[in-house]
């Protein structure tokens, strides 16, 4: 196993990102539709903040209504991505190695971790990609 491979080997580049002052209900249904767990909030292509599925679901809990629309509006009218969103980021750069993307996902506070250059959004990492990069390395 190589000790010192870039991070840009595994990190995902094809990113659903959303706008910080955008709807919750987008979020949800972005986290819904395309089954992810992360989402990335920007402020035109600065990385500003992240949200997951675990946060919206913490929302969830207080809907009694089975309907998807009354979802949505308890989420829109009585939050803000801003007022969830985690903003104190563990980030890598481009120049990062897979092996510091390992370290700082070791301590289990997160599973993401976005990849940026200046501030720009560039690409994301998770755990799930890092499995994925052992899973290779005994093939």
């Amino acid at each position: 196993m190589k000790r010192n491979e870039p991070i840009t080997k595994i990190m995902s580049t094809q990113l659903i990102t959303v706008h910080h002052g955008e709807p919750l209900s987008k979020v949800r249904q972005l986290i819904r539709d395309q089954g992810l767990h992360h989402v990335p909030v920007v402020s035109g292509d600065q990385l500003v903040g992240m949200l997951s599925s675990v946060d919206i679901l913490k929302l969830n809990f207080g809907a009694v209504s089975g309907d998807e629309r009354a979802v949505d509006a308890a989420l829109d009218h009585g939050f803000k991505i801003e007022d969830i969103m985690e903003t104190e980021l563990v980030t890598l750069t481009e120049h990062s190695t897979i092996r510091e993307a390992a370290e700082a996902l070791i301590s289990g506070e997160f599973h993401s971790l976005p990849v940026v250059n200046g501030g720009k959004l560039v690409g994301l990492v998770t755990s799930t990609d890092l499995i994925r990069y052992l899973l290779e390395q005994y093939q």
